[in-house]
């Protein structure tokens, strides 16, 4: 890392440039004209300030439209720093992570917001870096009838509030296997339904096929009292077939649960969802933890580094991106946060008729050189010079 820590590129701006010359700057890096800010209530402030942690909010809308009335929705995206060490009782780390969420998800319902998302494997440190299998595995649990999703389904009925939680999931129906999952709850506090991490990640020190291997769910959209929404797990965001097919499903909002370091992922990080909205017609919500997380014991790399017991730094900056191209700011790369961030649903499909990609997808000549793609074998249609 640099020998400063930069908590914001936001910050920085505003620090150093002019109002004229940052509104345009920020016109430029975030696609929108105007100020975006949303005015947040005071009570989510006060539990913020109180809670030591970040709340920003923004908005997107649409254009009025005679026949259909708007269909605003606000979401919230949390990111956050695990709480004690990991040497701590497995229960009392998840409890004391627990105890710091609740206040942001109380502040999120302060804030009115109807469908909240947390980061990956939020209940727990980001342990798939040592290869050890315990005690981490004692963090997964059931995806329906587990602890936290009993606690959180608590919170979506009392809050009125769709809640979509990621976690280490244990299926004890086959074979207690480990899976990488997020979790919908209902704004009535009842289960939804889950979907597991399509894609798994076998980079630097992402060691997560150790503990699970790619997700058998296929790409589901679920349907809720706020819209369509759809959950791609970190290192999927890196796969466009993936963002697409939640698109080709009916998602209008596609959320990005993850956990990702500096230098390794920090250039890809801004581009990957606000990409995904544009050729997607959807909002994408990526949402990243924060913080620096030490182990007991020494792990290595395999990048000639010496051993170490420190993984991170997890760089937040979670943002949302519309599918027209905009996007708000970032949260912090540093601290916990909310973003809260309203949208007009309608967007959707204004931005499917005026920029017609849908129309001009070609699903049927993708689908055959796929077709011919995945076959022993095929060669690549290279025509060279004779």
């Amino acid at each position: 890392m640099s020998a400063f820590e930069l908590k914001s590129l936001d910050e920085c701006l505003e620090k150093h440039l002019p109002a004229e010359e940052l509104s345009e700057v920020k016109r430029i890096l975030y696609g929108v004209e105007k100020d975006q800010t949303l005015k947040l209530p005071a009570d989510a402030l006060a539990t913020a300030k109180e809670h030591a942690f970040e709340i920003k909010g923004y908005r997107f809308t649409a254009r009025q439209e005679e026949l259909r009335k708007p269909r605003i929705v606000r979401v919230g995206a949390i990111q956050n720093s695990i709480v004690l060490p990991t040497t701590a009782p497995i229960a009392e780390q998840r409890e004391a992570i627990w105890k710091k969420v609740r206040a942001m998800i109380k502040a999120a319902a302060e804030a009115g917001c109807n469908i909240v998302c947390t980061q990956e494997a939020w209940t727990m440190p980001f342990a798939f870096c040592t290869r050890e299998k315990f005690p981490w595995c004692e963090f997964a649990e059931e995806a329906e009838k587990g602890p936290t999703t009993k606690m959180l389904a608590e919170l979506a009925k009392a809050y009125n509030m769709v809640i979509v939680h990621s976690i280490l999931e244990r299926d004890v129906e086959h074979g207690e296997t480990i899976w990488n999952t997020a979790v919908v709850i209902s704004n009535s506090g009842r289960y939804i339904g889950k979907h597991r991490k399509n894609h798994i990640p076998r980079v630097g020190d992402f060691n997560e096929s150790t503990y699970y291997m790619e997700g058998n769910t296929g790409h589901p959209v679920f349907e809720t009292e706020f819209g369509k929404i759809a959950i791609n797990i970190c290192y999927g965001r890196h796969h466009p077939q993936n963002w697409m097919m939640f698109g080709l499903n009916g998602a209008e909002i596609v959320f990005n649960p993850s956990a990702t370091i500096g230098r390794l992922s920090e250039p890809l990080w801004c581009i990957e969802a606000r990409n995904a909205a544009i050729a997607n017609s959807y909002f994408t919500v990526g949402i990243n933890r924060v913080g620096t997380e030490k182990f007991p014991h020494e792990y290595t790399s395999g990048d000639g580094r010496p051993a170490h017991k420190e993984f991170g730094p997890f760089y937040g900056s979670s943002y949302v991106a519309a599918p027209d191209g905009s996007r708000t700011p970032s949260l912090s790369r540093c601290n916990d946060g909310l973003l809260v961030t309203e949208l007009d649903l309608n967007l959707c499909r204004q931005v499917k008729d005026f920029w017609g990609f849908r129309l001009t997808q070609r699903l049927p000549l993708y689908a055959e050189s796929l077709q011919k793609a995945k076959e022993l074998d095929f060669k690549p249609q290279i025509i060279r010079e004779k």
